[in-house]
């Protein structure tokens, strides 16, 4: 009896250590996200050209800008492409594992080059700079994403249970949002500070960003390997009996024969857009109909807590509440924002009631898309015979970004149509220039979170109960040897039956949901 008792004190102390070392992995990994797509710009456009006469500098930080942006867009079509790489990968580790232990070492070691300007080969020669900064900023970002895409791509192989894997990624969401707001927290104090020791200066200079990149490259390192080391992937008969995934062309008509999660996919890229167009126009909101700039502080104020109260409550509600229903009700109170901000544009109160209800569902939103996601594998695993887990869990960090390459474009548009450029102020603003702008910032991005929350209701089926159904199906024929690991005949054998079968029909139109 004290045996059985240890054992189990054991595994639970083991799932524990587990659950914090993956947690543990996402705090350096949304760190060293903000510090690549926000902070190494304000360090290319303030410090890096310093030593370059102005005009060449100019010159350098508009060709640097622009091919951070293009490799920004081509990556949303690479990501499938890294995800079918990780589900093909194949060691005693595991397959996701040595992603981490990889990615995450080669990606900290080259955002440490690119924070010295290429040790100062910036001031030397700007051709060779910028043809190795394209390289080396390429190759960085490759494996920043197979990290990325090997640490979702994950939770499927940690667990088969869909309340496990929400406690998974509301973890991973937790420290997620301590990392990347940390980033914005302590980014000008700790250049300042390495600038004084370095340099004897108390402004930004070159040793300062340096410092701030090496401290983020070690965390990047320390965080990934706590994943590498700290957990184990289950080998469940879903997962090691699953036919082998195939070239990416395989890969990608699994995807797109997913229609579960095709519909999860639109509905929440139909938020992610609308998301994104209004986030990015909140300053304008402040600044040109509220006259009151310094205010926009708050909704960062608003944007953080929401983060760090609703990640580590997404269990806890799920437990009681399906995530169906925590999806619909974020998604109205979304909705209820938005009619808000645009009736109360001109009342700051209301604005901010508005924008709690704006925030605050945001995890739910995003949680319950990922886990959606997630569940869909084993959807498709019986649909068609293929278990695609990196490249489905690819899926969502490419809808995102979509979204952002959207939200410069966006912005911009907003902004010159609403005529809130150069030295405009909030006495310049028309009542034309205020409904143009509620019109873009505000009612289109709601029609858009109407249209996702319609997909959402009436063409997304699958639920944790639907899940489980699955999971028993799919252990049932493997068991029974009805799906076989190879073979060309397994998908034509379960693409109609069962729980996938009647999930299918019900997604074109037949049936309730779930």
């Amino acid at each position: 009896m004290g045996n059985e008792t240890s054992i189990a004190n054991g595994g639970k102390r083991g799932k524990i250590g587990q659950r914090v070392a993956y947690a543990f992995g996402n705090l350096g990994q949304s760190a060293f996200y903000n510090a690549l797509s926000t902070y190494f710009i304000v360090y290319v456009t303030s410090c890096l050209f310093s030593g370059v006469e102005k005009g060449v500098a100019a010159k350098l930080i508009g060709i640097i800008t622009s091919l951070v942006v293009i490799i920004r867009i081509a990556e949303i079509f690479i990501d499938p492409l890294l995800g079918n790489i990780v589900d093909n990968t194949s060691t005693k580790w595991g397959r996701f594992r040595p992603w981490q232990f990889l990615g995450g070492l080669v990606s900290s070691l080259l955002l440490i080059l690119i924070y010295t300007g290429m040790f100062g080969l910036v001031n030397v020669n700007t051709t060779c700079f910028i043809v190795l900064f394209v390289i080396c900023f390429i190759v960085l970002d490759v494996f920043y994403s197979l990290r990325d895409i090997s640490y979702w791509g994950m939770i499927p192989a940690l667990s088969s249970d869909s309340h496990e894997r929400s406690t998974y990624t509301a973890l991973g969401s937790f420290t997620g949002s301590i990392g990347y707001n940390g980033i914005t927290v302590v980014v000008i104090p700790v250049v300042t500070y390495f600038s004084w020791v370095f340099a004897g200066s108390h402004t930004e200079s070159q040793s300062g960003w340096t410092s701030f990149g090496i401290i983020v490259a070690l965390l990047g390192i320390l965080t990934a390997w706590s994943v590498a080391f700290g957990t184990k992937e289950s080998e469940s008969a879903l997962r090691s009996k699953a036919q082998k995934n195939g070239g990416p062309l395989q890969a990608f008509k699994a995807l797109f024969q997913n229609d579960q999660l095709l519909w999860v996919a639109l509905s929440y890229l139909l938020y992610a857009i609308a998301n994104v167009a209004t986030t990015g126009v909140l300053i304008f909101l402040f600044k040109f109909v509220l006259d009151n700039q310094a205010a926009y502080s708050v909704t960062g104020i608003i944007a953080l807590v929401a983060g760090l109260v609703m990640a580590p409550l997404y269990p806890i509600l799920n437990k009681r509440i399906p995530r169906r229903y925590l999806y619909i009700g974020g998604m109205i109170s979304m909705i209820a924002g938005y009619i808000l901000l645009g009736i109360f544009a001109n009342n700051m109160i209301m604005v901010f009631v508005a924008l709690v209800l704006f925030y605050v569902p945001g995890t739910l939103i995003q949680m319950t898309a990922i886990l959606s996601l997630t569940d869909s594998i084993e959807y498709g695993q019986l649909k068609n015979g293929k278990r695609n887990e990196a490249v489905t869990l690819s899926v969502r960090p490419m809808l995102d970004k979509i979204g952002g390459a959207m939200s410069n474009g966006i912005v911009g548009f907003i902004a010159i149509a609403a005529g809130m450029t150069g030295d405009a102020t909030a006495a310049d603003m028309t009542a034309a220039n205020i409904n143009t702008f509620k019109t873009c910032a505000f009612y289109v991005p709601l029609a858009l979170i109407v249209l996702g929350l319609l997909v959402f209701m009436f063409k997304v089926k699958i639920s944790e109960k639907m899940h489980d159904e699955i999971v028993k199906e799919l252990e049932a024929k493997l068991a029974s040897g009805e799906i076989e690991d190879e073979g060309a005949d397994a998908p034509a054998e379960v693409a109609g039956s069962g729980v996938a079968g009647s999930a299918a029909g019900s997604a074109s139109g037949s049936g309730s949901a779930a």
